[in-house]
């Protein structure tokens, strides 16, 4: 089972959702950084559980131990291990799931696979191993932010109910002014509100997360197969649940002819190439060209939901399954800090692997 991701900046992810805790070892990060502990708390605290009624009700501190890589404050260019206590398990209301298979879940595909699974909320599928890429995710971002790299996601979709503004036209800082992570008030309210409704029918509803990337320069990416493009939606792709990516102009570039799509470049006052447009969302032939890198992730409703449904049992017999214990009726507000943690995976790889190739 493969629980590694990087190439010179290198996470292995361990743990399982009902196991004692879940952690990360982060291979390949430089000597010096200074090791902001509140910084990567904080990052942990925004993708926690039982934040809000619209999120599920588990009670995790989610605070992490150090347990190596990091001495009076500063990475020492070693392995880090952190690790993440799991102090709030209800293994009790898997049992009824032991012999049976969640719809759209992992169960069957996992129980085929490996000819056993941890039913207890998923094991090792669970989304609670997410934890781990954010604190490791929160690594990355310390040391892109030396570059002047900023990462911010944020929720423009809840089902039918989107966000029409362009992130050009958004107040970003506002993101985390609201439970649904929506920066614009009026609609975040009216999501907060479906959500809602939706939890108290015992369903689910999915959504979509935009992010936005400032500060990359001109160069980062690897043609041919390793396109900085081709590394975000792998990595977007890689968490739970998320069922397409899009970048720049996404899908609905399509409808538009070359000569309205094509970004033209000028020479703005400061001498630097831009370009007067940003359909190639930051990104062209696979490498980063200076502009802000604008990609969306789309989440589907989370698998179980409090209502009945047909399916087999390990068995192949007919069986109902009843959802039971605490889950997000919606995972898109508390996706929001995940997909930043991966878009930051990605950059800093990309980031350190540019280094290597100028030397």
């Amino acid at each position: 089972m493969s629980s590694t991701y990087g190439t010179l900046f290198k996470i292995s992810t361990f743990g399982e959702s009902h196991g004692p805790a879940i952690g990360v070892v982060i291979d390949g990060c430089p000597a010096g950084l200074v090791f902001d502990t509140d910084f990567i708390q904080n990052e942990l605290d925004r993708r926690k559980p039982g934040q809000s009624r619209i999120t599920t009700q588990r009670r995790e501190a989610d605070e992490f131990d150090v347990l190596s890589g990091v001495f009076e404050g500063k990475t020492q260019g070693t392995p880090i291990a952190l690790v993440i206590r799991n102090t709030d398990q209800r293994s009790k209301d898997y049992g009824h799931i032991a012999e049976q298979f969640r719809p759209s879940h992992a169960d069957y595909t996992y129980q085929t696979k490996y000819g056993s699974r941890d039913y207890r909320g998923g094991g090792r599928s669970s989304a609670r191993e997410t934890a781990a890429r954010v604190a490791a995710g929160a690594v990355a971002k310390l040391l892109l932010a030396q570059q002047g790299v900023q990462i911010q996601a944020y929720v423009s979709q809840v089902g039918s109910l989107k966000l029409d503004k362009p992130y050009t036209e958004l107040n970003l800082a506002q993101t985390e002014d609201n439970a649904v992570r929506c920066p614009d008030p009026e609609t975040a309210e009216q999501m907060f509100q479906y959500i809602d409704e939706t939890r108290k029918k015992g369903d689910s509803i999915g959504g979509i997360v935009d992010c936005v990337v400032t500060g990359v320069p001109v160069g980062w990416g690897e043609p041919v197969f390793d396109k900085l493009h081709a590394e975000l939606g792998k990595a977007m792709l890689s968490i739970n649940a998320v069922k397409g990516f899009e970048y720049g102009s996404g899908f609905a570039g399509v409808a538009l002819f070359g000569s309205e799509h094509n970004d033209e470049f000028y020479t703005d006052e400061e001498g630097r190439v831009r370009t007067r447009t940003n359909k190639s969302g930051g990104i062209q032939g696979g490498i980063s060209n200076g502009e802000a890198i604008y990609f969306r992730t789309a989440f589907k409703p989370v698998a179980t939901i409090m209502q009945d449904q047909n399916s087999v049992d390990i068995h192949g017999q007919p069986a109902t399954v009843s959802g039971k214990g605490r889950h997000d009726p919606c995972v898109v507000p508390r996706a929001v800090p995940i997909v930043e943690a991966m878009a930051a995976l990605v950059l800093v790889d990309m980031y350190l692997r540019n280094k290597v190739a100028q030397l």
